[in-house]
């Protein structure tokens, strides 16, 4: 088999993960029009985050039960475009509730996708960390576009120009459709992987946490930091874009570092020192006033997402017979649980400021390293975790 037809399915894949993770960072970037235009508290825009990842976080563990049942590749397109509609709507919603059923609709959507793209993308890295570093790039990419995106639609437009957001769904869709094709059609395995090893759920239990962790701090900054750097800096709307592009840029470039980061170190040392980085950033960030903001913005997002690919390759190795599951809990339970935070920091700013609000966030990643001390580097996965099946066929899960 050449290299390039090794890695078109994980190339696709990348592709159509970076067109659904815009709809995840793109509710953040909606929050300062949301505030301008409809005069949203900031308890009330930390609620649309929420409503965002609350339903996502709750049903994104089912979708990787089932997924580690049968095998559903047809979900990858329908999620991308459920994502999109929901994202697509939020601006012309008649009322506040109206918009919280869309952008959660959309949450739906983007927890439909992660366990199943998560197992198809580690079926076809074949164990490399690297690949697995290259379909987590395609996600923290679409994050990173989504605040250049919204701004580009709304800042022109008003939230009424909201339905041109589907237009990245439309994409995603078929790069989903054609990932699937190219998985399932030769070498690559789209199908079950073959379960070897045994379950460690004690440290899995002490890795989400350290996610969750995590998870806090990114869902609290992509919710405030654009309001807060407009604030600190004095600048206007573009001022704030650029803080929320870096601080999703930083991380695309990050979690490719991540990948070839835990090849020469080890994933255990990269992901502890990533956590410990980034206390230091969150502190420079909160606490350092002026134009040095964005340099703080860039180590935070550089802590937060080196250790985002492994993250998901750690969870896999320690529930290696219940893969999908892994992929939901750490794609979604621990991600998306940041999104239950939101809004008491949004309750806080309202009641004192908003740097007040962020200072809790300098030691959550202290917490998340501490809770890493004891983890133990599991089992690879072994050669049988590439073997292939049909993924039409649920026997073969």
């Amino acid at each position: 088999m050449t290299a390039s037809r090794r890695n078109r399915p994980v190339a696709l894949l990348s592709l159509g993960h970076a067109c659904v993770d815009v709809y995840q960072g793109a509710v953040a970037a909606l929050v300062p029009y949301f505030v301008a235009e409809r005069a949203y508290s900031y308890a009330a825009a930390s609620g649309v985050v929420l409503a965002a990842s609350l339903l996502s976080s709750l049903v994104q563990p089912l979708f990787g039960v089932l997924t580690d049942r049968w095998a559903m590749p047809w979900l990858l397109p329908l999620s991308a475009l459920t994502a999109g509609a929901g994202v697509a709507l939020s601006g012309v919603t008649g009322s506040y509730t109206s918009t919280l059923a869309v952008v959660a609709v959309s949450g739906v959507g983007v927890a439909a996708y992660h366990p199943e793209a998560a197992r198809v993308a580690r079926a076809v890295a074949r164990g490399r960390h690297s690949a697995m570093g290259w379909f987590s790039f395609g996600g923290n990419a679409g994050f990173a576009l989504a605040p250049l995106l919204v701004f580009a639609v709304v800042a022109t437009g008003g939230l009424r120009a909201s339905p041109l957001l589907a237009v990245p769904a439309v994409a995603g869709a078929a790069l989903c459709a054609a990932a699937v094709r190219a998985a399932a059609s030769g070498a690559a395995g789209a199908g079950a992987s073959v379960a070897v090893g045994r379950d460690d759920w004690v440290s899995f239990l002490r890795l989400s946490g350290a996610v969750v962790c995590r998870s806090v701090v990114f869902v609290g900054l992509s919710a405030f930091v654009s309001l807060y750097v407009r604030e600190r800096t004095g600048g206007g709307e573009a001022a704030g874009t650029a803080a929320l592009f870096v601080l999703y840029a930083g991380g695309a470039v990050g979690t490719l570092a991540g990948g070839r980061l835990a090849e020469r170190h080890g994933r255990l040392a990269v992901v502890r020192r990533s956590y410990a980085l980034t206390v230091l950033a969150v502190a420079g960030l909160v606490l350092v006033p002026g134009p040095p903001v964005y340099l703080f913005v860039a180590l935070t997002s550089a802590g937060l997402y080196v250790p985002f690919s492994l993250h998901i390759t750690l969870g896999q190795d320690c529930l290696p017979r219940q893969v999908g599951t892994a992929s939901g809990v750490t794609l979604g339970l621990t991600v998306s649980v940041g999104g239950l935070a939101a809004p008491l920091l949004g309750a806080l700013a309202d009641a004192t400021s908003l740097r007040t609000a962020l200072l809790p966030l300098i030691g959550l990643p202290a917490v998340g390293r501490l809770l890493l001390c004891r983890l133990r580097e599991p089992g690879p996965p072994g050669p049988a975790v590439a073997e292939r099946a049909d993924p039409r066929d649920p026997a073969a899960r």
